[in-house]
């Protein structure tokens, strides 16, 4: 399956969260694609935001609001009409959830609950795409598929694990594909990209440190998890909404979107290859108790790669270069024109048929032992 422009030029759209790090790259390229969509959420958190460096904040129809007041959420969507919905409005840092854990639930449990509601109220929407995590399941510790079981050892899993939950039930119970609407869940890796400042997360962390000029300090330096570009996981989810539009029955359920096996590097080795990239010193181990999370994750994207012929098409290598060029060019430039050319190069990427080979991670610093420990 291909990513077809003639499918999105002049398409209704509707995102939730859109002035996040993830909400904001997607808005920009359906911009590019030439939807029209309408944001929901909260004002940008960090100045300069990547909509309003990409041009877009004055074009873009959005509301503020949050996702957790019911009758504003539908009021918006009521008003748009949109055919197509993504739902990315969370609160997605698992150390925020650890200190707010019920502003956690209910941003990320009731939020999802409210806009299917909303979307049961809104006769326009024939395609949705909620966005979850890779932390939702149960037991992380091999490459999960859709059908393992779901949980979570720490309040950001479960909700996430909660918000997989109900939207499953309402679209058996509400929002059939029978009837023409297709509702599906898009569990993602560690996403990364220039443009993201969230406090507690690991690149973001870096630059911040380089930029300040003092040493970074690592959580968990020998933690496995999935990394991938921002627009990896944003294809799948373009993807999956081009498919559930056309047909439904076929792809309303739940979907990976992860790296290939080989893809996964520790937290030592990505922050290593960043550093050398952005001549940040020696990094630090944090002292003192450590959050509870798993050692190591991994996703299977087999079955995006056989029904939707979804593939990564940037290797963790390529992804963390890609990144640390967008933030060289924020911080040197304050611009986003790179934002708009990786968003092209990509697509040229995209209709490649060729396979290129994933390329390993280069020596991490030889201090910080990478092997699975209860430390990390």
């Amino acid at each position: 399956m291909q990513l077809d422009a003639s499918f999105w030029r002049g398409r209704r759209v509707f995102v939730t969260g859109h002035a996040g790090f993830k909400g904001s790259w997607l808005v920009i390229w359906l911009a590019e694609l030439g939807a029209e969509v309408t944001g929901f959420g909260h004002a940008p958190r960090w100045s300069p935001a990547l909509l309003e460096l990409a041009g877009l904040a004055g074009r873009l129809r959005a509301t503020e609001g949050d996702v957790r007041d019911r009758e504003a959420l539908a009021d918006a969507l009521r008003r748009a009409e949109p055919e197509l919905v993504f739902h990315l409005a969370a609160r997605p840092i698992v150390f925020h959830a650890l200190a707010d854990p019920v502003d956690t639930l209910e941003t990320n449990l009731l939020g999802t609950l409210n806009l299917l509601e909303a979307i049961r109220r809104t006769p326009s929407v024939r395609a949705v795409v909620v966005v979850t995590s890779d932390k939702c399941y149960r037991e992380p510790f091999h490459a999960c598929r859709e059908t393992d079981p779901l949980g979570g050892d720490e309040p950001y899993a479960a909700s996430k694990a909660c918000a997989e939950i109900v939207t499953h039930a309402w679209r058996s119970a509400f929002l059939s594909a029978r009837e023409g609407i297709g509702v599906a869940t898009a569990r993602a890796g560690n996403v990364i990209g220039g443009g993201d400042w969230s406090a507690h997360r690991l690149i973001p962390d870096l630059v911040r440190a380089f930029v300040a000029g003092t040493p970074p300090v690592l959580r968990r330096p020998g933690a496995i998890r999935p990394w991938q570009h921002v627009l990896d996981a944003l294809s799948g989810y373009l993807l999956l909404a081009q498919a559930l539009a056309r047909d439904p029955q076929q792809y309303a359920s739940a979907w990976n979107f992860g790296p290939d096996p080989g893809g996964e590097w520790t937290v030592a080795e990505i922050a290593a290859a960043v550093s050398r990239r952005l001549g940040v010193g020696r990094w630090q181990v944090a002292q003192g108790p450590i959050p509870p999370e798993p050692a190591l994750q991994r996703l299977c994207n087999e079955r995006a790669r056989r029904r939707l012929g979804w593939k990564p098409r940037l290797s963790t290598a390529e992804a963390v270069e890609w990144t640390v060029e967008g933030y060289r060019e924020l911080l040197e430039t304050g611009k986003a024109d790179w934002l708009f050319d990786q968003i092209r190069r990509y697509r040229l990427r995209m209709a490649e048929t060729s396979v290129r080979p994933p390329r390993a991670p280069a020596p991490a610093e030889p201090e910080v032992h990478h092997g699975l420990s209860a430390s990390g």
